[in-house]
């Protein structure tokens, strides 16, 4: 989407337009009502700002649209597309790294009551289970700031790219 696109958008298109990046509609809606964005490095910026407060509870609602590290992301909207894509490594990966991902994404779980959540793109699946490993070394605070980490990165990597 052209950010001139993107600015001239009612609020509630310009809110729908971002739903792709993160199931947190507080973020949405503030960053659709910071229009209109100059560049789109402004745009970024002010993702990026907001995306810095977000707190447990904005987690565990964003995590409500992200499936496991290894499943397929059933649906037909833009983030289930995204998903697919982005967890491709993953797709590809032999029986014997799927079935340690699949114990592992059990583990961390059982630990934290939480999916195990990390920017896919651009990872192998090797590097994603050693990530999962070592993070169930964390404690629960750690362990929050880190996911809390790996989503704003795949939510200003997803807004980004949407951005033509």
């Amino acid at each position: 989407m052209k950010l001139t696109t993107f600015n001239a958008l009612s609020e509630t298109a310009a809110q729908a337009a971002l739903a792709h990046c993160v199931a947190i509609p507080r973020w949405r809606q503030a960053l659709a009502a910071a229009r209109p964005f100059p560049s789109a490095a402004a745009l970024l910026a002010e993702a990026e700002r907001l995306a810095q407060m977000w707190n447990s509870d904005d987690l565990e609602q964003a995590l409500t649209a992200h499936p496991r590290i290894g499943e397929r992301a059933g649906g037909a909207d833009k983030e289930a597309a995204l998903s697919r894509q982005e967890q491709a490594a993953m797709s590809d990966a032999d029986a014997a790294l799927k079935r340690a991902m699949q114990a592992g994404n059990q583990a961390y779980e059982a630990r934290f009551g939480r999916v195990f959540l990390i920017r896919a793109k651009g990872r192998s699946g090797e590097e994603m289970l050693a990530q999962l490993q070592r993070r169930l070394t964390n404690d629960e605070p750690t362990e929050a700031r880190e996911a809390l980490e790996q989503l704003r990165e795949i939510t200003l990597l997803r807004l980004k790219e949407s951005l033509t």
